[in-house]
């Protein structure tokens, strides 16, 4: 017998060593002009809904609206259906509903993986093509789509039901399609160096990792019935993701170059995201299912790994003074950030998601606004 917390631990420890050796050995992959995953994203999250359309339809016809044959399975917060009167109305004109037996938890197996990996390449083209594209090198990929793969493997045998052995067929199956597909998309330009440069991607991240939330909670739970209270929050989300991404592209002038202070936030951020690949779902995973102890510290040691190279980074060739300045402006920041970021702490608590998206976009629009702040300072002394 599988003793599921001991091994999303060992998965953990596996993929944080694993990840952090491979990525800094890989070499990013040419550019190549054109592709970007942003619209296979959106074909994910269509499918998705589709086949939660399908899943309802299904459960009304030959369940009679009732989805304990497959709720009883699983934890609490699953299966809100959206049941009103236009939903019956669609699943009572559709033709052999008992064709879509599929829907459930099947289809979901397959589009998880590509889901979650193509958001987190979007967000990280964001912030750094260059280093983005170390993420589409085949040992990196194909290491986080196993590690993924693998801790979402574990899960379904932690909640074992009369699909799973169908489910980790079709996620393996999913596994090879996406290693295979998703690094094909790699962004030719050169990421901007300032600080509203920044704060674009920042907030671009922010908004597709609400979207990223919303989804989870309405299709990949099976709760449409939710849709109608997170509407707005998507909205407004997918308001904020098109208007700071419409902003990105049309910055055509060349702006100053960065400050070290902005210049430090900007690379450790970078840096971060892209060690932290692929250890990220096994360490998110080992909150709910693991040691503690053991997820903060894979966790810290992606962050001190980030900071050790965001240090060589900036800091080469720097006189003692220079460094000397540089570490109280980015102390300075650290601690208004981090004072920012303890704000995350006032909402009440959903998914734990929620609260580390919050404290993440406080912090580093904090960061990085103190450190533009400090770094004009700076440039005005001898």
């Amino acid at each position: 017998m599988i003793n599921v917390g001991a091994a999303v631990d060992g998965l953990a420890v596996v993929s944080v060593l694993a990840g952090i050796a491979l990525t800094l050995r890989a070499r990013p992959q040419p550019a190549e002009a054109g592709g970007s995953p942003g619209p296979w994203l959106g074909a994910v999250v269509a499918a998705i809904y589709c086949n939660q359309l399908l899943f309802t339809v299904y459960v009304l016809r030959v369940h009679d609206g009732d989805p304990a044959f497959i709720a009883r399975y699983l934890p609490p917060g699953w299966f809100d259906l959206a049941d009103g009167d236009v939903m019956r109305a669609v699943a009572a004109a559709f033709p052999a509903p008992e064709l879509l037996a599929a829907s459930v938890l099947r289809v979901q197996a397959v589009l998880e993986l590509p889901f979650v990996i193509l958001a987190y390449l979007c967000v990280c083209r964001w912030l750094d093509p260059a280093r983005a594209r170390i993420l589409t090198t085949p040992a990196v990929l194909w290491a986080a789509c196993v590690a993924y793969s693998v801790v979402f493997g574990l899960v379904e045998w932690g909640l074992r039901n009369p699909y799973t052995t169908d489910d980790l067929i079709l996620r393996g199956l999913s596994c090879v399609g996406t290693a295979l597909l998703a690094g094909r998309w790699r962004q030719p330009a050169e990421p901007r160096g300032s600080a509203v440069d920044l704060l674009l991607a920042v907030g671009s991240a922010g908004a597709l990792g609400v979207l990223v939330l919303v989804v989870y909670d309405t299709a990949l739970l099976y709760n449409l019935g939710h849709v109608p209270r997170l509407l707005p929050v998507a909205v407004a989300a997918g308001a904020v993701l098109a208007v700071t991404r419409l902003l990105a592209r049309r910055r055509t002038e060349t702006p100053r170059e960065a400050g070290p202070g902005v210049r430090t936030v900007s690379t450790g951020l970078a840096w971060f995201a892209t060690l932290f690949f692929v250890p990220a779902l096994p360490i998110r995973y080992a909150l709910d299912l693991g040691t503690m102890w053991l997820t903060v510290a894979g966790a810290a040691v992606v962050a001190g790994t980030a900071v050790v190279l965001t240090v060589r980074d900036v800091t080469l060739g720097w006189t003692r003074r220079a460094v000397g300045r540089w570490l109280a402006q980015v102390s300075v920041a650290a601690v208004a950030g981090l004072a920012a970021a303890s704000a995350a702490l006032l909402p009440p608590p959903t998914y734990p998601e929620v609260r580390i998206l919050l404290a993440a976009a406080l912090f580093l629009t904090t960061a990085t606004a103190t450190c533009a702040a400090t770094d004009a300072v700076l440039r005005r002394e001898p």
